[in-house]
């Protein structure tokens, strides 16, 4: 087809409706609008975000004691499942149709239809269907962060329930203020380059909610403390560190939408601020917790400082992300105290990391802003933050993070407290399974009950045992973790 042709066709019938695929013609018009690189990029940066659901899972599992653990990465896998057909069923259409008013969206798209070839909400340089790929992702990410508050005595059918109804009624809402241009928070001129509000803040405050309604756990005297245990599986606290470090590559510097120098300066800051986190709540641990290096703290550090990155990282000079990371990093290592102080049983210390992390982030966005790095990607015009002498930029951050932790913290426990009251709805399981655990309660399953470990295990125990005398008490200590308490355990 000719440039000629492509001129002569009227293309704003189809701009609300996704247009006609049946008519090569139009979609052949339809495909000419958009750059191709811009769109391998972001479709590239979806897939790489999506790594990052199962790596939570993982996260969590090797958090958790051994026996919740496969309930743990069964959460991770099912968030993919309940959220996709979430955002399929209305929630696309609730956080970005394109006639939503400041709060939430309308049903125009309702089951996804006429989500086609239209310029998306979110920026005009790529499609709706891959604009509608590439956000849902993040919502199912959001959602596995929040499950995570009620982790070791949640039950998981009613967490499947309420995973649907909260990404409804708490996400989706919080991303059309934040991300859509009808947005309340997009017109007051609030900054959210990937979700330090919208992923981050409202999965923390969720996750305290939900920690606060199931109650603490009952693990034993803990001087009046809130539970702490001993990760079970360090090697999967490792792994899913790792994949969520490379999907976050994609989680940040897929958010401009383009393949421009912006999206790879917002890579660049991404893991410079993780770095920069990760050393400093690892050195923080050592001299808070024995002088001892830990795996876990290092990998607490990694996620803290992708968390603070997120919502500046296509905002701020690269030299700030810098003091971005330490200071997000810093908030969060002391933040895992205030489980105590609330007495909110957080096990997984979401609320501290992305909770306190996302609100950090958000804020040090409207002191460091710049806008000749938004200006990056060829498009976007802003006045910046206090960086550009544009002292109001600070109000519109602070105001982004009281309505995002208010509104996700008190929404989501009204939503917990009407669905504890429906018959098979309890969201706990009844205490006198706690100690055998989730995995017995609600998994057909264990995650590790004849895998490399446990075999490795049972083969220490048998040497241990084989070479003390005959008739000596043999019983060799167990590397279990069931019933070991150590220092805070870092997500």
């Amino acid at each position: 087809m000719s440039d000629t042709e492509a001129e002569q066709i009227d293309l704003s019938g189809y701009g609300l409706t996704g247009g006609d695929s049946r008519n090569v013609t139009i979609a052949a018009a339809m495909n000419a609008q958009y750059n191709r690189g811009d769109m391998a990029w972001v479709l590239v940066a979806a897939v790489l975000v999506w790594i990052m659901i199962p790596g939570v899972g993982l996260l969590y599992a090797g958090l958790s004691r051994r026996h919740a653990s496969a309930a743990q990465l069964w959460q991770g896998m099912i968030a993919v499942a309940v959220v996709t057909f979430q955002w399929f069923f209305w929630g696309y259409s609730l956080t970005f149709s394109h006639s939503a008013n400041a709060f939430i969206g309308d049903l125009a798209n309702f089951g996804s239809m006429k989500v086609l070839g239209a310029p998306s909400v979110g920026s005009a340089l790529v499609p709706d269907i891959l604009f509608y790929i590439f956000q849902l992702v993040f919502a199912c990410v959001t959602g596995i962060i929040m499950l995570g508050g009620a982790v070791e005595r949640g039950r998981l059918f009613p967490a499947m329930v309420f995973l649907f109804i909260w990404t409804t009624i708490v996400y989706d809402p919080i991303a059309c203020w934040t991300w859509n241009s009808a947005g309340w928070l997009f017109k007051l001129g609030s900054l959210d380059f990937a979700g330090g509000g919208p992923v981050h803040m409202s999965s923390g405050a969720g996750a305290l909610a939900y920690a606060l309604k199931v109650g603490r756990r009952n693990a034993g005297d803990f001087g009046g403390k809130m539970p702490t245990h001993k990760a079970g599986n360090v090697f999967f606290v490792a792994l899913g560190t790792i994949f969520l470090w490379f999907g976050w590559f994609g989680f940040n510097g897929g958010s401009a939408v383009n393949m421009s120098i912006r999206s790879v300066y917002a890579a660049v800051n991404t893991n410079l601020a993780a770095s920069c986190a990760a050393l400093t709540f690892c050195i923080m641990d050592y001299f808070r917790k024995e002088k001892k290096w830990s795996i876990v703290s290092l990998c607490t550090g990694a996620v803290a400082g992708l968390v603070g990155i997120t919502p500046a990282c296509g905002y701020v000079p690269i030299y700030t992300a810098v003091p971005i990371g330490v200071l997000t990093a810093a908030a969060c290592n002391l933040a895992f105290d205030l489980k105590h102080l609330f007495r909110i049983d957080d096990g997984l210390d979401v609320f501290a990391l992305h909770g306190v992390g996302g609100c950090v982030g958000n804020i040090l966005t409207g002191l460091f802003a710049a806008d000749y790095v938004a200006a990056l990607d060829g498009l976007t015009e802003l006045p910046g933050g206090w960086i550009n002498h544009n002292w109001v930029q600070l109000g519109y951050q602070l105001a982004g993070c009281c309505a995002i932790l208010a509104y996700s913290f008190t929404v989501t426990y009204i939503i917990l407290t009407l669905i504890d009251l429906i018959p098979g709805l309890s969201l706990r399981i009844p205490e006198e399974h706690e100690e055998k655990g989730i995995d017995d309660y609600d998994m057909g399953e264990m995650l590790l009950e004849y895998g490399l470990f446990e075999v490795m295990e049972a083969g220490i125990k048998a040497k241990r045992e084989s070479q003390i005398p005959h008739g000596a008490a043999a019983i060799a200590p167990s590397s279990d973790g069931d019933n070991a308490t150590q220092e805070e355990t870092k997500p």
